[in-house]
């Protein structure tokens, strides 16, 4: 394997530049890489979008709701951004979630969960499921179809949305259609190949990856849980999945472990590999990769959701 081209010539940039976040708080790193955000001023136009906010357990929390232009109702894609379960927000994923709601094409939920260390585990996963359950009860006045509901999310968004079909499937709640799963947290090993190939030197390090477990689960015990490591959970009648791994990622041993458990159990799994890919490309939109990626797990999902 190689690195794309266009990262390879930005890498060290990208590596250099991530923020030592596990030195910091969680309220420092929050600042650091907000700091780094900067606004696309030309943004995706989709057709409507429109904030709100919802109750969940002792709380509520914002939503960004992106419909395309259409007249029949859509899928409806409840989406959790990544950040290690500390950081990003609904602006930060803005302009994935405004893609993806036009190729899939399809309604797209984007929940602003409440994040760790503040709110640590389950805290994010019940966000994201209450989120969900909201979704599809609220499904005709998002002008969506509450028949095709699927989750999605990248990285630590990724675990919440495997988390959440997970509980959807337990809890005999809501039926979730399709899950996307973009190169996610699935299980707190830090000795896999991958991560022994791939944890220093090319972006999202080991010791910020083990740090955002750290504050999200720091009982070292809880993180057995299917809840909190949806490899440990019993995968059968679980909806179709779309897994999104990167070749050069700390995490890709576990995203294709996951998809590889998912496939032995008998559920549909399609699996998008990017060999040259790292941490994060999809939301990295001066790649070409990354529009390569979000054309085809876009599609692949919006195939799922047509069935």
């Amino acid at each position: 394997m190689t690195l794309d081209p266009q990262i390879a010539g930005l890498i060290d940039t990208l590596d250099s530049g991530f923020p030592p976040v596990h030195t910091m708080t969680g309220a420092q790193a929050r600042a650091a890489i907000r700091a780094r955000f900067v606004p696309n001023p030309n943004p995706e136009p989709v057709s409507h979008v429109v904030d709100r906010q919802i109750e969940v357990a002792g709380g509520s929390v914002g939503v960004r709701i992106y419909r395309p232009e259409s007249d029949e109702p859509l899928p409806i894609l409840v989406y959790a951004h990544g950040g290690g379960f500390v950081f990003c927000d609904l602006d930060s994923h803005d302009g994935l979630c405004r893609n993806l709601a036009n190729s899939i094409p399809a309604v797209v939920v984007s929940v602003d969960y409440r994040l760790a260390p503040e709110h640590r585990w389950p805290t994010a996963a019940e966000d994201v499921f209450a989120a969900t359950r909201w979704a599809a009860s609220h499904a005709a006045e998002l002008g969506g179809d509450p028949g095709r509901i699927a989750v999605g999310g990248d990285s630590a968004g990724g675990n919440l949305a495997a988390v959440t079909a997970v509980m959807a499937r337990d809890r005999d709640s809501v039926a979730i259609a399709a899950q996307l799963l973009l190169y996610p947290v699935i299980a707190a090993d830090f000795d896999t190949e991958s991560y022994r190939r791939f944890g220093r030197g090319y972006y999202n390090p080991r010791p910020a990856l083990q740090w955002y477990w750290d504050q999200y689960v720091p009982a070292v015990t809880d993180r057995q849980h299917p809840y909190a490591s949806p490899l440990q959970a019993d995968l059968t009648g679980l909806p179709p999945a779309v897994v999104v791994v990167a070749g050069h990622d700390p995490l890709r041993d576990e995203g294709n472990a996951y998809a590889n458990a998912l496939t032995a159990v008998g559920v549909p799994t399609t699996r998008c590999s990017y060999d040259g890919g790292i941490h994060g490309f999809m939301t990295m939109p001066m790649l070409d990769v990354a529009h390569q990626a979000r054309r085809e797990a876009g599609r692949a999902l919006g195939e799922l959701l047509r069935r």
